[in-house]
């Protein structure tokens, strides 16, 4: 009875150990970071917004968590892992993400940024900008 307590404790030790590990590797993901060759150069206007706090750590539709701090999207169409150049067209700023989720599912908008991306082209405050996307390598 004894052995069996002693096995069981150590065997449940590692267990525990190794619980942070597999947390992290069940959040991995194997979307493709490049964007499919005939896509490039594809373009689109209209309006861009930026994902709410509460989406942060949420799965997204690719299965990868959201991470509002990544330079990610999400596009109703394009594949997952398409890598998108978002121009800001009231500055010309832009900046590239990769499309990791769908949506927007509001009228008029083509794209929905992360905090970080969208922070990196336009003020948060904006809330909505006119932009344009384009495919890239």
């Amino acid at each position: 009875m004894r052995i069996t307590q002693i096995i069981l404790s150590r065997i449940s030790g590692r267990i525990i150990c190794l619980l942070p590990i597999l947390f992290l590797l069940s959040n991995c993901t194997t979307i493709s970071l490049k964007s499919s060759p005939e896509l490039i150069g594809y373009t689109e206007f209209g309006k861009a917004s930026y994902y709410a706090m509460k989406f942060q750590f949420r799965k997204t539709a690719s299965g990868e968590r959201f991470n509002q701090y990544s330079f990610t999207a999400a596009h109703k169409k394009l594949p997952f892992g398409t890598r998108v150049k978002v121009t800001n067209l009231k500055n010309s700023s832009s900046v590239i993400v990769k499309i990791n989720d769908r949506g927007p599912f509001i009228k008029g908008r083509i794209i929905d940024l992360s905090r970080a991306a969208f922070d990196a082209i336009a003020n948060l405050d904006s809330g909505v900008i006119r932009v344009k996307i384009e495919v890239v390598r």
